[in-house]
């Protein structure tokens, strides 16, 4: 029986979107898969999200960059907690190394604390990394004129570089430090169109357009009340928003699981990241998003999505003020594009189950 111990970084929730469908198919293919996930991610997202049972170890090792909000970093708290954790790297890899062993997986999967990669060549436990990002990168564009900033640079990609292979998943940033990378496919999961039923249950109207609104899971709440109604359009928004208007749905009074959602709209309303663009791209659904102008994964997802979807851009002030009438319009009267086929999902599952075989 193979153990196979995954760790998530629960910076927002683009990460367990892109780990999810791989433990899936993994599962799939060996049914006797005993799994473990380290991660601080909510427990009733990963359910959500992954099929098979897992032991849950509420632990991070890491955070990847402290925010004021979905799109702005908090480079100064960044810098602090990354200068914290490297003063006492040698403990920190020791610390985790031993809890990796108390486990005793047979493999472990970063998506992509390299803390926890660092600390598995410590303890002699064969690893991989799956990620579209490393945080080596992120942190030296944000950090690089900190003092340290180039030693803890090189502890991340020694620790990225540990691990016997980086499956770079499109589309990603472009990574020349890591030497171990192998490019794989698009991972995301897709949903069933499960509109009908929304509209026998009363939820929308037969030629009403529905509007997905998903900032990630690192809190930002838009001030919907400003908006304008806008002519047979509903929005689906988070409970704990507290929107009242009569064009907004609760998204868990759907009770449906996201990826079906997403599936069963018109539009998704997001910023820039790699799980929302690559589950519309895989849904075929069209993107209106509000770009994070100083985060460096940007261009490389923009330009993709570009290249296999529909997407308009919205800047945050007019977003705030409800002014996305032309886009709305524009994007909402698009044809659904081709949905791409997410070809990463089977080529990683299968690198995993022959490690793990």
């Amino acid at each position: 029986m193979a153990r196979l111990l995954v760790a998530i970084s629960p910076h927002g929730f683009g990460h367990t979107a892109q780990v999810a469908p791989v433990i899936n198919a993994l599962y799939q293919r060996m049914p006797n898969l005993e799994l473990i996930l380290r991660t601080t991610v909510p427990r009733a997202l990963l359910e959500s999200r992954i099929s098979c049972k897992f032991e849950l170890q509420e632990e991070a090792d890491d955070f990847g960059m402290a925010q004021h909000d979905a799109l702005d970093v908090d480079v100064s708290a960044s810098s602090r907690r990354y200068g914290g954790l490297h003063s006492a790297w040698d403990r920190e890899v020791e610390r985790v190394a031993a809890r990796l062993r108390e486990s005793s997986p047979d493999l472990i999967m970063a998506d992509v604390p390299y803390l926890t990669l660092a600390a598995a060549d410590h303890a002699g436990i064969r690893a991989i990394a799956m990620c579209c990002l490393n945080w080596g990168d992120i942190y030296w564009h944000y950090c690089r004129s900190e003092t340290g900033a180039s030693s803890i640079r090189k502890q991340i990609f020694s620790s990225y570089n540990s691990a016997e292979l980086f499956l770079q998943t499109e589309p990603s940033m472009p990574m020349p430090e890591v030497a171990n990378a192998r490019a794989i496919g698009p991972v995301a999961a897709v949903g069933k169109n499960r509109r009908d039923e929304l509209v026998k249950r009363g939820v929308i109207g037969a030629d009403e357009k529905l509007v997905l609104v998903a900032m990630g899971g690192i809190g930002m709440r838009l001030p919907m009340e400003r908006w304008p109604e806008f002519r047979n359009v509903r929005f689906v928004v988070q409970q704990d928003w507290g929107v009242s208007r009569d064009d907004v749905v609760e998204l868990e009074s759907l009770q449906m699981v996201f990826n079906d959602v997403l599936a069963s709209c018109d539009l998704l309303l997001t910023k820039p990241g790699y799980g929302s663009f690559v589950e519309a791209a895989a849904n075929g659904i069209p993107v209106l998003y509000v770009p994070r102008d100083d985060w460096p994964e940007q261009p490389w997802l923009i330009k993709w999505l570009e290249s296999v979807g529909n997407c308009r851009p919205v800047n945050i002030t007019e977003l705030q003020r409800g002014n996305i009438k032309q886009q709305l319009e524009y994007l909402l009267e698009c044809k659904r594009c081709q949905p791409i086929e997410p070809a990463g999902v089977a080529e990683a599952a299968e690198i995993l189950m022959r490690r793990l075989s």
